[in-house]
This record gives C-alpha cells, structure tokens and sequence, in this order.
C-alpha cells in the first residue's frame, strides 16, 4: 500500500516536475513567493489525486481486486488515501492563507503576479475559490470523524454520503483555478484522467450503483446463537448467487436504514445458494441483530469480494494458518471446502487464539472438520496472558523449513505482534497473508 501511495504521488510530481522545470519555468520574483505558489500548485494536485483514487475505490470495482490484492487491501488504500488527501488539502488552504503573513515579512515585491483563467474559467475563480476553503472545513470534520472509532457506524455512513458531492466541488474548483497552461502538458492530462475518473465513480455513488450487478436478494433460513458473543445466520440466495470462493466476505444488508455490513462467509460454496456467517457482537448493531432478525426475513447480500484465498498458496511451502478469535472463519470455510477433496492433498498447522477455549463455539467444529484431514493439525491456543504469543510451540512449527506461508486472520494487535516475531525469528524464510479487514 505504501508503495502504491508512493508511487501515484511520485507521478503526480515528476508531471508537476515536468511543466515547473522544463515547459513553463516560474516567473521571476522572491524565492518564497516562488516557493509558496508552486507548492500551492502541488499541494492541490496531489490533494485532487488522491481524492480522486477515494471515489474510484468507493464504488468498489472487483477487476482491481487481483492487482491490489483484494477488497480488504482496497478498502485500507481507500482509507490512507483519504487521509492524505485532506492533509494534503490543508496543506493547500494554509498555504493560500498564507499570503497575508508573506505580505507582513516580505511584502508584496517579487510576488508573482496572478494568472489570467480562460472565458468562463475567470467569471468562476470567486465561487471556486469560497467553494475550496468550505469544503475543506466539512473535510476536516469528515476525518475527525472517521478517526474517532466511537462514532456511531449507521450515522458515520450518512455523513460519508456527502463525499460524493464535496469531491465535485473539489473538482469544480481544481477546473477553474488550475493553471491554464497546464491543459497542453502531461500534468493536466493526469489531472483530467483523475478527474473524469472520480466524477464517474461520484455519480455512480450518488445514483446508488455501488455494487448493483453483484447484490443478490435472498432470505434467512437459520438463525443460531453459538455462544452470547456469536450470531450464526444462514440464507439462501438461490440459483442467482454465483458462488463464493472459501475465504471471502461479502456486504449484508439486513436493514436498509442500517446498511450494508462487511461478513466473511464461513460456508464453503456448495453450488446450492446457501451461505453461512457467523458474526460476532463487535457494536451496538451487531450485540443486537440475533433479537432483531428472523427466520424467513429478507436481505440483501452484495459480493463476493477478497482475496483471502489458499488457492494463492505455495505449494513448495510450509503452510501456517493462524486465527484469533472471529478470524477463524474464513479458515472454517476452507476446512469445509476441503471435505469433497483427497484427504491428503493439502498439508497446514491451523492455530486458533482464543480467551476461553472450554467454552469458544467452534473447537468442536474445528476438530471434527480436521479429523478428516489428516494433514492438517489444530492448535489451540489460550491468549488471556499478557504476551499472546509467547507460546514457542507456534514458532517450532514448520522452523525446518525453507520457506513457510502464514495466513493470518484475527485482531490486528495480535497479527502485529506475530509478524514481528516471525520477522525476528524466522528471518525471510516466511512470507506473511493477513486478512485486512477494516473498512473503516
């Protein structure tokens, strides 16, 4: 992701580069009046990429999926990207308000003199202008927001409509106070590229086609209560579900009002149409959907999406599955689409952390699952000790090997805490899958 982020910004600024220190050098004037416009100039292109990628990962467009390596890693990249995107925003509002305190240290000699907009673009420069710096206000606010985990989802989902919006204004404002001369370059084709591409998917967003040619409508034919954290529900989606692969997730709606919820699938693909989830009380809309929901209800499931997939796997590596709480159960759909295959074709150590193993609802599931499967072997392992990974049973497992895979599913403490130690132990002769599942 990173690399990812690093790499489209780097293109924004060698085209920036490109146009600033080749086609069309700065005026001349004082150095920091030089300085403050082109990073202004910057500041906004990169503030309008990025904002730009966010509207294009919103819409949720699976063929990216493989070249990002899933939905889960789309939906982080989305989140950083916007991220900076508002910094880099406010980065380009404290810069344009910076003028007054250049005019007070330096005055206003070797200040570069404004440029003239083209026809309409000149009559526009005062709405774009007002339009920028309020849109940066409910910016701001939007990340406060989605950083203070405690907001309420169903609300933080109704505020997260307006992004839509805002992003045309943004891009009315990048329009008309963009340089003029840089419609002829290669920085405004990659700026109208961006920009075309985030007011197709802001449309798309607005119209409500988010995902539209992959819902499916079915209804609830079981609702079980595994364990008072642990809802189980199972649907039938029928002949229209194109089937799921064992591993991802898809976004449930149950009630239009609360929305679609990310759940893993916990079933594997049995080519019936039924899918089982078993989602845990994480909030106050899932501590309460098994009083909510009935048998026969309808609702709405929209995928499947990620890419969580053991297919992906080295056949030539040691295979390590790991799972902490909730995350076992793309590894419950695994072992289950294993069942119909020869017992000994795949070979994998499968850990499971949990708090209280005497009363966690899918050991006895786990066992019966790998009792067929003889080349898979189940640990379990109690993580209500200060250092859950302190046991050297998980680190032995598979040492001797050249190379291992470890997939890993679970709370992202705990997977940090494992790669580290991984990484200090094992030293490059491991490569690390984990399920990135936050969409917020």
């Amino acid at each position: 992701m990173k690399t990812l982020l690093a790499s489209f910004l780097a293109l924004i600024t060698l085209a920036w580069g490109w146009d600033t220190f080749y086609v069309t050098p700065p005026a001349q004037g004082a150095l920091l009046w030089l300085i403050r416009q082109q990073a202004l100039f910057l500041s906004g292109l990169w503030s309008i990429a990025l904002m730009s990628l966010v509207m294009v990962l919103a819409v949720r467009p699976a063929w990216l999926e493989k070249p990002l390596g899933g939905m889960d890693r789309m939906y982080r990249l989305h989140k950083w990207a916007g991220i900076l995107a508002i910094s880099f925003a406010i980065m380009h509002w404290l810069l344009d308000m910076s003028s007054d305190l250049l005019k007070a240290l330096i005055g206003k000699a070797g200040r570069p003199p404004k440029f003239d907009l083209a026809g309409l673009a000149e009559l526009g420069r005062p709405l774009a202008k007002d339009m920028g710096e309020w849109i940066i206000y409910a910016l701001i606010a939007m990340l406060l927001i989605t950083l203070w985990k405690r907001f309420p989802y169903k609300f933080w989902r109704y505020l997260h409509r307006v992004m839509p919006v805002a992003y045309l204004g943004l891009a009315f404002h990048a329009v008309v106070l963009a340089p003029p001369w840089y419609w002829s370059q290669p920085i405004g084709m990659l700026l109208a590229v961006c920009l075309a591409a985030g007011t197709v998917a802001s449309i798309v967003t607005l119209a409500g086609l988010i995902g539209k040619n992959r819902r499916v409508h079915g209804s609830i034919t079981s609702i079980a209560r595994p364990s008072a954290t642990i809802t189980e529900i199972t649907c039938k989606l029928g002949s229209t579900w194109p089937g799921h692969r064992a591993g991802q997730f898809a976004f449930v709606t149950f009630d239009r009002a609360e929305g679609a919820h990310p759940f893993t699938i916990a079933s594997a693909d049995q080519h019936d149409g039924m899918v089982t989830f078993q989602i845990k009380a994480l909030g106050d809309y899932t501590t309460h959907l098994a009083d909510t929901l009935v048998t026969g209800q309808a609702l709405t499931v929209e995928g499947p999406y990620g890419y969580f997939d053991f297919t992906r796997s080295d056949s030539q590596a040691r295979q390590i599955w790991i799972a902490g709480g909730i995350g076992i159960t793309p590894f419950l759909a695994w072992l289950e689409s294993l069942q119909s295959e020869p017992a000994d074709k795949h070979a994998a150590d499968l850990h499971y952390f949990v708090r209280d193993a005497g009363a966690d609802p899918f050991i006895d599931q786990l066992q019966s699952l790998c009792n067929s499967l003889p080349n898979i072997t189940l640990h379990v392992h109690g993580n209500d000790r200060n250092n859950p990974v302190a046991d050297a049973a998980l680190f032995n497992t598979g040492i001797s090997q050249d190379h291992s895979e470890v997939w890993f599913c679970g709370p992202g403490g705990l997977g940090d805490m494992l790669k580290k130690r991984f990484t200090n132990e094992w030293q490059g002769r491991f490569t690390f899958h984990q399920e990135a599942f936050e969409m917020r």
